[in-house]
């Protein structure tokens, strides 16, 4: 028993080796932490893909005019055509839904169980760790909403990306003082069970496509 203690003493003390000796007891070590990225404008955008398609998400850049397209596109890849979506939705975006199911009154979970996808818009994207978030806000509807369907199509404006995870929260604080819950997606969900194999959709879309508008 000894031998185990003077080892995790030993340990102790060559982690605490490099503290100075008038360092008082209990002092909080230094927090200036870098909060802001050095990133900005197209370096930011595609920061944000590669670190997203990192997550096996699929990452489609377009521009403005272009949204309907790159919808039309996406939906077709997966034979999507009955899709959930907010009712705030654009007009021009559910015109290229071949069957848009609105969320309005509430979907049931077996409706959307039942449903090919949604797509949403985003509240912003974080270029470093490849993290979308939902906090409810226009165009994005209830949480439900992209938790339940297979898959999620999520325009992504570039306007909207921050560098960092501080960057995000101070953005996030004012929905968040609202009351509004906040969903960080970083990839399709996925998991591991006991044997450490990946399992994907048991938390949320087994499928997630971004559509990146610049």
């Amino acid at each position: 028993m000894s031998s185990a203690r003077d080892e995790i003493l030993a340990r102790v003390r060559a982690a605490l080796s490099d503290v100075p000796a008038d360092e008082p007891a209990g002092a909080e070590p230094p927090r200036d932490y870098e909060t802001s990225s050095p990133l900005s404008g197209e370096e930011l955008t595609t920061r944000f893909c590669e670190r997203v398609a990192d997550y096996r998400a699929n990452v489609f850049r377009t521009e403005e005019g272009a949204i309907p397209v790159a919808i039309r596109e996406t939906l077709a890849a997966h034979g999507a055509r009955r899709v959930a979506v907010p009712a705030d939705l654009p007009d021009e975006w559910t015109a290229e839904i071949p069957e848009p199911v609105v969320d309005h009154p509430p979907l049931s979970p077996e409706d959307l169980d039942g449903v090919d996808g949604v797509l949403t818009g985003a509240a912003l994207a974080i270029a470093e760790t490849g993290t979308i978030v939902l906090d409810g806000g226009a165009q994005q509807g209830r949480r439900a909403l992209s938790l339940v369907p297979d898959l999620h199509i999520c325009v992504v404006r570039a306007e909207s990306i921050v560098g960092s995870v501080p960057e995000a929260v101070e953005a996030l604080t004012p929905g968040a003082q609202e009351g509004r819950p906040l969903t960080f997606i970083s990839g399709p969900s996925a998991t591991s069970d006991i044997e450490l194999r990946r399992v994907e959709g048991v938390h949320g879309p087994r499928r997630l496509e971004v559509i990146v508008v610049a």
